[in-house]
């Protein structure tokens, strides 16, 4: 089938609605980059869902992150999407006027340098995101044994996909999804079979260019359409369906599974991923770094996140919530929903 009989196919589409939720940001960007929203008839809604790792960042991280940033002999590492979200006070921007040692980074790599070069500060790296992210650290960690470097630790809020997806399931009406690219590149895509037989949704794995994504909802649709609900990966130029192992396999060498704290969403069981107890010594108190909390007053960036509405519904979206001064996570990162959808208004 070509794609223009795949867009006349969508555009000709009467069934009942459908909801469909790209997981990923990325995948949020190339969605208005290709205008896809313009091919398609109401009966079909895009929506964006949690994979912002900076969104569902704790307001206690920051906090924490923040006051290393303030004490002697200390300098917090990070990735630029960090600098802007606010804490409970403060954002590491803000910390950094206020006097407080921040440095962004490009890669968590760059930090073994600094470490060596400069042994009377003790640095903190921001360890955020998800499985992408992680063999990063992995291999950071592993550096760090080999050179017995001590002055450089991690605050880690690394979340896993899958977990995550189970809760949407569960919790919300979603009737398929666009898999995250980057993250099943190192996961598979094995491993959405279960979710697509157990809650009987398509799931399909797919890229980022504008012809990918229209393949994907097609395919999406066609599955509702028969009742033949499956794992598709139409993404398999860079996803194998076992997943890269050798990244993998460096992931657990260091980390364990754990219960998560994701902002604006609450606990998510088995959701993250800690220091297994061998590598505690190169933590800098991640456990203390969560707590139960509530997005500023007005902000829906938790309906945005579990897809419930789009980020213009916000009646904060545009005016008390810009960029350059956000009411919530999700307008901040480039990455994110409210963020993108800004930017592409």
């Amino acid at each position: 089938m070509t794609l223009e009989q795949v867009r006349s196919k969508l555009k000709s589409y009467k069934g009942r609605n459908i909801k469909i939720m790209e997981v990923c940001g990325t995948h949020t960007a190339s969605i208005f980059k290709a205008g896809i929203r313009s091919m398609l008839p109401a009966e079909i809604k895009l929506i964006s869902g949690p994979g912002c790792p900076v969104c569902v960042t704790p307001s206690a991280f920051i906090d924490k992150l923040v006051e290393y940033s303030m004490k002697e002999n200390y300098q917090v590492l990070t990735f630029g999407d960090m600098m802007k979200v606010r804490g409970n006070k403060y954002s590491l921007t803000q910390a950094k006027a206020l006097g407080g040692q921040v440095r962004y980074l490009y890669s968590p790599l760059q930090s073994l340098a600094l470490a060596r070069e400069n042994p009377q500060i003790n640095y903190i790296f921001a360890a955020v995101g998800f499985e992408t992210t992680t063999p990063l650290y992995a291999i950071l960690l592993e550096e760090m044994e080999k050179a017995g470097i001590r002055n450089l630790k991690l605050l880690t809020s690394v979340k896993t996909m899958i977990p995550a997806l189970d809760f949407l399931c569960e919790k919300e009406e979603i009737d398929g999804f666009l898999c995250p690219g980057h993250v099943s590149v190192i996961i598979g895509s094995k491993v959405y079979e279960p979710l697509a037989k157990r809650y009987q949704k398509p799931f399909v794995v797919t890229g980022f260019e504008g012809e990918h994504i229209l393949a994907s909802i097609y395919e999406i649709v066609t599955q509702i359409e028969a009742k033949e609900y499956r794992m598709k990966n139409l993404y398999t130029s860079s996803v194998k369906e076992e997943g890269n192992q050798k990244a993998y396999g460096a992931i657990m060498k260091y980390f364990e599974p754990c219960d998560a704290y994701w902002r604006g969403i609450g606990t998510i069981p088995g959701s993250g991923l800690r220091l297994k107890e061998e590598f505690l010594k190169y933590d800098a108190g991640s456990e203390e770094a969560f707590a139960e909390e509530s997005l500023p007053k007005g902000c829906r960036c938790t309906d945005v996140i579990l897809g419930r509405i789009n980020p213009t519904e916000c009646p904060a979206f545009g005016k008390r919530c810009t960029p350059m001064d956000a009411l919530g996570p999700c307008m901040v990162s480039s990455e994110g929903a409210c963020g993108i959808w800004y930017k592409n208004r």
